[in-house]
């Protein structure tokens, strides 16, 4: 009954037989066949079906929930005695600056817990990985926190939070952000990119006009930029630039200062899977060890 369970959830969540058949890797009559079978064993219905929609009905909001947490007990019952036990791989997306940061020393973590277990990473943008996640072609992401709401099935958790800095040349005088903004050169970190977003937001909401003169997508040009004298530029704390942050004027924003968030992005059903539970603790215990 665990296999009906997995689909009831993924319907639940997905909204559509065909959507969670996509998902799980059945056709829409499978999946039909399944939830009619967890139906019949509980004696209720848990659908309302209008058209192609599938609405979780009285019973099956009641259900759901507890499906979930009898998936959960499910998957805790496999989990390895020892980390020795740990076997398998795990499909790690990241934007380039946790490439830098957080992971080399959380894989280094992870493979001194779990030796065997083949750990893969991939690099992208926020967008494009958490597209790979939704789609089970990874298996979790570190990225920035989308400026929306994510789809029903994607779990995302806060695991960082990282300020904004004016950066500006180091020849160039004054120390009001304000004024730097207004009257210097801008170099705009790309507005497509979810951190990019971060600044335009701040810049509208502080009614401050700038003279953009270049747009990069990544933080460690558009430092190299700024240091070469061609402008100033808003970028979080975050990547190796910081390694030569002495090469250029780093100005805190005072009471203006903003922030992006960096979320570990897993899908719902597997945020508490024990290998994805043992990554996420080799990550947490990296930035707290990063930040004393």
């Amino acid at each position: 009954m665990i296999r009906e369970l997995k689909t009831f959830v993924c319907v639940a969540r997905r909204g559509t037989f065909a959507a969670a058949g996509r998902e799980v890797g059945l056709t829409q009559s499978a999946v039909s066949a399944q939830i009619k079978n967890l139906e019949d064993a509980l004696g209720v219905s848990l659908f309302d079906r209008t058209g192609r929609a599938a609405t979780l009905n009285a019973a099956g909001q009641r259900a759901v929930t507890l499906a979930e947490e009898m998936l959960q007990l499910f998957g805790r019952m496999g989990s390895p005695d020892s980390a020795n036990d740990f076997r398998g791989s795990l499909r790690i997306g990241a934007i380039s600056t946790a490439q830098t940061g957080i992971l080399p020393q959380a894989l280094v973590a992870l493979r001194s817990k779990a030796p065997f277990i083949e750990a893969s990473l991939i690099p992208g943008v926020s967008l494009n990985l958490l597209s790979q996640v939704d789609a089970g072609e990874l298996d979790l992401a570190i990225m920035i926190k989308p400026p929306f709401a994510l789809p029903k099935e994607l779990h995302a958790e806060v695991i960082a939070r990282e300020p904004f800095v004016l950066v500006a040349p180091l020849d160039l005088e004054g120390d009001d952000p304000r004024q730097l903004l207004s009257e210097q050169p801008f170099i705009r970190y790309d507005q497509r990119s979810f951190g990019g977003r971060r600044v335009t937001q701040f810049l509208r909401e502080r009614k401050l006009e700038v003279r953009q003169t270049l747009e990069l997508d990544e933080l460690d040009a558009i430092v190299k930029m700024v240091r070469a004298g061609l402008g100033v530029a808003l970028v979080p704390m975050a990547g190796l630039w910081l390694e030569h942050a002495r090469d250029v004027r780093v100005i805190d924003l005072g009471e203006m200062v903003f922030f992006r968030e960096i979320v570990l992005v897993t899908k719902y059903l597997q945020r508490q899977s024990p290998l994805q539970a043992l990554f996420r603790t080799c990550v947490i215990d990296t930035l707290t060890g990063q930040a004393r």
